[in-house]
Formats: structure tokens, C-alpha cells, sequence
């Protein structure tokens, strides 16, 4: 019984500390920028869940929610590459490609916060993706130094669905590390002016 509870502090810590930051795309604060995490490819384009995400991100850019959106994910082969994927994704959807900005090398949850704040000067940002990994998406890029919103798309709840959900309590654990032991990404490089200059180029 004492294992089963330490087991689950980190979830209880990624439910405290982030209750007030949910929001839905309707009621979210007006913010420069939305950070949308990768979910994965199929065949070269966004899977479905990724897709979702993309949605919510391109009715917050439509809506005047937000100006620019930076897209995370994984580009480690070159016969993989969610970011420009992502940003394709969007131009079809009414963002225009200079409102997208793409990160390369966001491989993890904290990876992609570290880099929003350290290489591309992101202070504050809505947080995109499906409802069972927001939580710790806001925990983490808040203690990367973002300060953060977090919407939480919602899916059929099928068989990736209950999947995610039950990843998350193993992943809550890693995440209280990474929180704690604040590591630098698997890649950090030097610092890009994408966002900044997207911003200063109007970001609509």
C-alpha cells in the first residue's frame, strides 16, 4: 500500500499544481504564443490525435487567440520529420507559414519546454495537446519558466486513449525529475530568433 501511494504522489503533484491552468480554446487568455506538442506521423502526416491538436491550435490562430505557433516534435531521421509536417498541416488550415515556427529537436515533454524557453524565448504560452498529457505538459513548461495555459483536445476514448492515460501515471514519475533535477535536453544548440522574429513580423 505504501509503494501504491508513493507511486502516485507525482500524479497527485501534476493535479494540484495545475488545476487553475486548464482551459478550453473558448475561454484560454489571449497569448503571443501556442506551443503544440508532436503525436506522431502516419505516412508522413499528422496521425489523428496530432491532427486534433492542430485543429485547436488553428482556430486560436483564426480566432486571435494567439499570434504564433511554435510546433515541437521529433526530426532525429531524416525519414522522419513531425515538425514540417505540422507546419504543412497548418498552412492547409488556414495559418500562414510565417506564424509557424518550428522546433526540431523537441524529442520529449521537457525537451520541448526547455527549448521554448532557452532557444526561443517563449515566457508565456498556451499549451496544446490531448487531455490525459496536459497536465504534466504544464507542470514541466512551467518549471522550464514558461508560464502556462493548458488545452486539453479531446478524443474518441479508444484503445490509444486508455493507453495514454495509463503512460501518464509512469510518466508523472519521470516528470517530478525532470522537475526536480532540471536536465538539459537531449538537444539544445544555440539560441533561434523564430518566434521573435514572427512576432515582429506581425505573427498574422
Amino acid at each position: 500500500m505504501g509503494l501504491c501511494v508513493l507511486g502516485l504522489l507525482p500524479v497527485t503533484w501534476m493535479f494540484v499544481t495545475t488545476g487553475d491552468r486548464l482551459r478550453s480554446v473558448d475561454d484560454v487568455p489571449r497569448t503571443d504564443v501556442a506551443v503544440v506538442f508532436g503525436a506522431g506521423l502516419w505516412d508522413g502526416e499528422p496521425s489523428p490525435y496530432l491532427a486534433h491538436r492542430l485543429d485547436a491550435a488553428a482556430r486560436l490562430y483564426r480566432d486571435g487567440g494567439v499570434r504564433v505557433v511554435l510546433v515541437t516534435g521529433d526530426n532525429s531521421r531524416d525519414d522522419y520529420d513531425e515538425p514540417d509536417a505540422m507546419r504543412a498541416y497548418l498552412t492547409r488550415h488556414g495559418v500562414p507559414g510565417r506564424a509557424v515556427v518550428r522546433d526540431y529537436a523537441g524529442f520529449d515533454t521537457w525537451d520541448s519546454c526547455v527549448r521554448a524557453k532557452k532557444i526561443f524565448g517563449v515566457d508565456r504560452a498556451v499549451l496544446i495537446s490531448q487531455g490525459f498529457h496536459i497536465r504534466r505538459a504544464v507542470a514541466l513548461c512551467e518549471a522550464a519558466g514558461v508560464v502556462s495555459y493548458g488545452v486539453g483536445v479531446d478524443d474518441r476514448h479508444d484503445v490509444t486513449w486508455y493507453y495514454g492515460g495509463t503512460r501518464e501515471v509512469f510518466a508523472a514519475g519521470k516528470a517530478a525529475l525532470d522537475c526536480v533535477f532540471r536536465p538539459d535536453p537531449r538537444f539544445l544548440g544555440e539560441r533561434e530568433t523564430g518566434v521573435s522574429d514572427a512576432l515582429e513580423a506581425g505573427g498574422r
